[in-house]
């Protein structure tokens, strides 16, 4: 255990959250600001339409409203902005909590904070290298020749960005499933009996989730999904493991 660390008046803990908060706030906009030139500068757009370009009149996206190019650059910048200083965030977020953790919290604390940002990276790299473009292909597979397919960027980027996040948040399950272990809400017993339940529910969350009937995204999700429920009991099972040997989430 290291030394005790002095009691902060409430005062002086307010005025540290707040500082924190405008060095992160500081951080998002100056990183915002950045991606916003290279959008302007680099042609990004052009790069996050490729899984459906081919499948466009004209291999271009089409807007309705003249704002809407202006929206989808300031839109695309401030999640590149956000991604971008996501350490400077988590340094800050870490700077403030860290005092109140003894030495076996701050070890726990940051291996699931890395794992949690692995997964969520993971989820995302699945979902738009693989789940989209599946996705794309079938959907404007099932058009008729009568019809000819309008899709505007915003709608497009829509679809795409909330696809991204689904996989990126459900990939966090492990993170979940060690939490509740570590805090004794659940056991791995029990998670094991409820594999069938899991194995149902990754299947629901898949089809849910991903567009329409289509069976490869469906899989594509409840696949992994199911597997990382499967890592969190191995995890969980390691939690377990360190508590007979005398660790307690409150040590």
């Amino acid at each position: 255990m290291g030394a005790a660390q002095p009691v902060m008046p409430m005062v002086d803990h307010l005025e540290e959250l707040r500082r924190r908060i405008f060095w992160s706030l500081g951080a998002v906009a100056v990183t915002t600001a950045i991606a916003l030139a290279v959008v302007f500068t680099i042609p990004v757009i052009r790069w996050l339409e490729l899984p459906i370009r081919s499948y466009l009149p004209g291999h271009k996206l089409a807007y309705t409203h003249p704002t809407d190019p202006f929206d989808i650059a300031m839109h695309t910048s401030l999640a590149f902005g956000i991604v971008t200083s996501l350490p400077v965030i988590i340094h800050q977020a870490w700077g403030f909590v860290r005092p109140a953790m003894t030495v076996r919290e701050e070890r726990v604390v940051k291996w699931l904070a890395g794992g949690s940002v692995t997964l969520f990276a993971a989820g995302v790299a699945l979902a738009w290298g693989l789940v989209l473009p599946l996705a794309v292909r079938w959907l404007l597979g099932l058009q008729s020749e009568a019809l000819t397919p309008i899709i505007t960027a915003r709608e497009y980027f829509a679809f795409a960005v909330d696809m991204a996040l689904a996989f990126g948040l459900s990939f966090q399950l492990p993170i979940v499933i060690v939490g509740l272990v570590w805090l004794g809400v659940v056991s791995v017993e029990r998670l094991v009996q409820l594999r069938r339940v899991a194995l149902f529910g990754s299947v629901a969350i898949g089809a849910l989730l991903t567009p329409g009937d289509l069976i490869w995204t469906t899989l594509a999700m409840a696949a992994p999904l199911y597997a990382l429920y499967e890592l969190g009991i191995i995890a969980g099972r390691r939690i377990e493991r360190h508590r007979r040997f005398g660790f307690r989430a409150d040590s």
